[in-house]
């Protein structure tokens, strides 16, 4: 991939991000995340390998579908209040819709099959924007809408990913799986603490971004895949061993 293309591409990614971290109206909410879900797949599927390409088919159908519930529920509370703000969000069955919608672009349980197979199709560098930048979006729009989303729904769904999280990354040899199943785990402590407090939850995804980032880098510099590299990893690199 050319770095013009690569350039426009990371722009695109920033660009979406931004647009929906900075809107207050529904139709441009969503257009950010699209813009974000359209720039990733080239990124994912760029080594043209069979893994990244379903990699990125994967992400692309699971990303999609939660945009169109997203974009279902906007429509439905638009519907019942004549406004497309995303502050006044009182249709009960669209905030469940989009509290599902969310938890599937984040990546939580019980929609969070993609995360670890999508991570696993993937390079380093590409895992390291899907767990970090491309958590901000969904939850910027979780944090907005923290006191009008389906509690009990964000409460369970949070809480079961936490288990499987925790569970999931035990028998796991490639690292790329175990940081999935991580991600899962640190998503569903912020997603059960946002029903508390948005504020409290800003600083576990703060928190979570400082840590996943040096983690992934150390990962990439010292090209550790397995479990079983990292037990190599002082020899190439020692000062890089103890942080790892």
């Amino acid at each position: 991939m050319s770095p013009m293309i690569t350039s426009i591409l990371i722009l695109s990614l920033a660009t979406g991000t931004i647009i929906t971290m900075a809107s207050f109206h529904w139709l441009l909410a969503w257009m950010g995340l699209e813009l974000n879900t359209l720039a990733i797949l080239p990124i994912i599927s760029k080594s043209h390998h069979p893994r990244a390409t379903e990699a990125s088919t994967k992400y692309f159908l699971t990303q999609a579908a939660a945009s169109a519930l997203i974009l279902f529920s906007s429509v439905m509370n638009a519907q019942a209040t004549g406004q497309w703000s995303i502050l006044q969000l009182e249709n009960p069955l669209a905030q469940t819709l989009l509290t599902v919608a969310l938890a599937m672009k984040l990546g939580l349980a019980p929609a969070h099959f993609w995360l670890p197979e999508v991570l696993q199709g993937s390079s380093f560098k590409t895992g390291l924007i899907i767990i970090t930048w491309q958590k901000l979006a969904p939850m910027t729009l979780l944090l907005l809408t923290w006191n009008q989303a389906s509690m009990l729904t964000l409460t369970m769904m949070g809480s079961l990913s936490v288990v499987v999280g925790g569970l999931g990354g035990l028998n796991q040899t490639q690292l790329r799986k175990v940081i999935a199943f991580s991600s899962i785990a640190h998503l569903g402590w912020m997603a059960t603490i946002v029903t508390k407090s948005n504020k409290l939850a800003l600083l576990n995804l703060t928190m979570y971004i400082l840590i996943s980032t040096p983690m992934m880098l150390s990962l990439i510099f010292s090209s550790t895949k397995t479990t079983q590299d990292l037990t190599t990893t002082w020899t190439t690199s020692p000062m890089l061993a103890p942080l790892t």
